[in-house]
């Protein structure tokens, strides 16, 4: 408490001193509350956007374990899988879950255990008549990834082009885009290599270029191939 001299009385006075002011800092200043409200804001935004996205995931049929072709498909040959596709024209291309199977379709190519069920493999059990041929493949010439219900293309190196003499014949393929049917495991190697049994199912239009094709896997090495 201040204290003055009061002249005019002689005597002495006191007074009051002025209260302080405090300013304070607005709340909404406040950089803390700042970076709160835009990490709350920020986490209902990509809340939303993985809702979104479990959204746009549609149901496709796969299936259970490997189909042969040219059986029918029934309902305990497929399960249900979510999938997200880039566009509406990729989930088109598959059998949606949303319907129920086709009556009376059948497979024209094997399908593979978990592979999701394409709309071009099925057709009517007229369509799909399969010719089945084995060929036998050195292990080193098949590619790890073949089993059934790969689609491959069938090459033929002839015998003198394989033991070193390029100069007298090429490589040929033989089938194109034929569908493996089945495909052994590694068997007892006899010789330098151990060989495999592929089973590729030929359709009625390849069937013209069998005679060819067999005669071309009796005199020269095989070697499949699968596109990705």
């Amino acid at each position: 408490m201040a204290v003055s001299l009061d002249r005019r009385s002689g005597g002495r006075s006191t007074q009051a001193s002025p209260p302080a002011v405090r300013f304070e800092r607005s709340r909404w200043r406040d950089p803390r509350l700042v970076i709160g409200v835009a990490v709350v804001a920020l986490s209902a935004l990509l809340g939303a956007r993985l809702l979104g996205s479990a959204d746009d995931a549609v149901g496709v049929w796969a299936a259970r374990q490997d189909v042969d072709a040219g059986r029918p498909l029934t309902a305990d040959d497929v399960a249900r899988r979510e999938v997200r596709f880039t566009s509406q024209h990729d989930a088109d291309r598959y059998l949606s879950s949303d319907d129920p199977l086709p009556p009376g379709a059948v497979l024209g190519r094997a399908v593979g255990a978990g592979e999701l069920i394409p709309r071009s493999a099925l057709g009517a059990a007229a369509e799909t008549s399969l010719t089945e041929v084995p060929v036998s493949v050195n292990s080193d010439a098949v590619p790890s990834t073949v089993h059934s219900g790969s689609v491959v293309d069938v090459w033929v190196t002839p015998e003198a082009v394989a033991a070193g003499d390029v100069r007298t014949a090429r490589s040929v393929r033989v089938f194109d885009d034929v569908s493996v049917v089945s495909a052994s495991e590694t068997g007892t190697s006899l010789g330098p290599s151990a060989t495999r049994q592929v089973i590729i199912g030929v359709t009625e239009e390849q069937t013209a270029a069998l005679p060819t094709a067999l005669a071309a896997l009796a005199g020269g090495v095989v070697v499949l191939t699968v596109q990705r």
